[in-house]
């Protein structure tokens, strides 16, 4: 393949499940700038796509191949009220209305399906249409925190795998913060909380774990979705009623992936796309790819760890990125 047509996503070092498929993600854009009819028309424009279904809050299209992507008012309220009274006009001009006015203070967002990873090339079309439609992404808004969220399929649904992304993302954790300047009114908002320290070293101090220690474990420290890394929706692929006992909240859907969420959403730059919000995450493939160093950079951690203050933040993140550096793996 020439550089020339090379993907600019780089592929994970596992791109297949254990049953042989490709490994698939879904993407999710939160952005204003643009309203709902306008976002759904770029969409359309960018991909081939077709409107199969469309409410005052919601529009759902089919792409070819691709599958179907859902444009949406990111307000729960104007989308349930939308569904029940879409029957009756009077109701239904007041939903426009407020559909509009909601444009200005409530993300857009665009909830791409899930496609191969040798794929994600082809959303690069999208992106760049969003962008001259006029979407604007993170720094445009201090109250809606706009983003990016990933849901990576995970390779192997079993214990050990689980076990050994989570000990790679809660090494990974801070850097990550730092890798990808995450904007400050994310960072205090209640959407991409971090992992606390008790959990990371819960879960670092372990050579091995069991599903019911990892859900135990993570079930104590993270019930709420509201999580950089939410692993609530593949632990409800797992166990669904065990997840609820614990965390009902119907927004939870069921899905063997990873729910990552802390990137800035930076659409209207000229040089943003979605393969910076990948490439972060990728570091976090990588390391749950080397066991050997996972065992050791845990070791690490937890030797880091000073008397009633914990690990330092500052110095892990620079271990982590001379790490990371001298091995090529960001």
């Amino acid at each position: 393949m020439s550089q020339q047509n090379k993907p600019r996503f780089e592929l994970p070092p596992r791109q297949d499940k254990d049953d042989g498929d490709p490994r698939r993600v879904g993407f999710e854009l939160e952005f204003s700038g643009i309203d709902l009819r306008t976002t759904a028309d770029t969409v359309k424009s960018a991909l081939g796509a077709e409107i199969v279904s469309q409410s005052a809050a919601e529009i759902e299209l089919e792409a070819d191949e691709l599958g179907k992507f859902n444009v949406e008012i990111d307000w729960d309220f104007l989308k349930r009220v939308s569904t029940q009274r879409d029957d009756m006009n009077d109701e239904r001009d007041w939903l426009e209305m407020l559909s509009q006015a909601a444009a200005l203070v409530v993300p857009i967002e665009v909830v791409c399906p899930p496609i191969p990873v040798s794929r994600l090339d082809e959303l690069d079309p999208l992106v760049e249409a969003l962008r001259k439609a006029g979407a604007v992404g993170t720094e445009e808004s201090l109250f809606s925190a706009y983003g990016v969220h990933i849901n990576t399929e995970i390779p192997r649904l079993d214990a050990a795998t689980l076990f050994d992304y989570i000990r790679a993302y809660a090494l990974l954790q801070w850097w990550l913060v730092d890798a990808q300047s995450v904007d400050m009114a994310r960072r205090i908002s209640p959407y991409i909380d971090l992992y606390s320290e008790a959990y990371l070293k819960k879960s670092l101090s372990r050579n091995e774990a069991t599903l019911d220690q990892l859900f135990d474990d993570y079930l104590e420290h993270n019930a709420s979705r509201n999580r950089a890394l939410d692993l609530l929706p593949m632990l409800a692929e797992i166990d669904e009623e065990r997840v609820r006992r614990v965390v009902d909240d119907p927004r939870i859907k069921s899905r063997p992936a990873f729910h990552y969420r802390l990137p800035d959403c930076h659409i209207e730059r000229q040089d943003w796309s979605l393969c910076g919000p990948w490439k972060t995450w990728l570091a976090v493939e990588k390391l749950a790819a080397r066991p050997d160093d996972l065992d050791e950079l845990a070791r690490n951690f937890l030797d880091a760890e000073r008397p009633l203050i914990g690990v330092s933040r500052s110095e892990w993140v620079k271990t982590m990125d001379r790490w990371l550096q001298d091995r090529e793996l960001a």
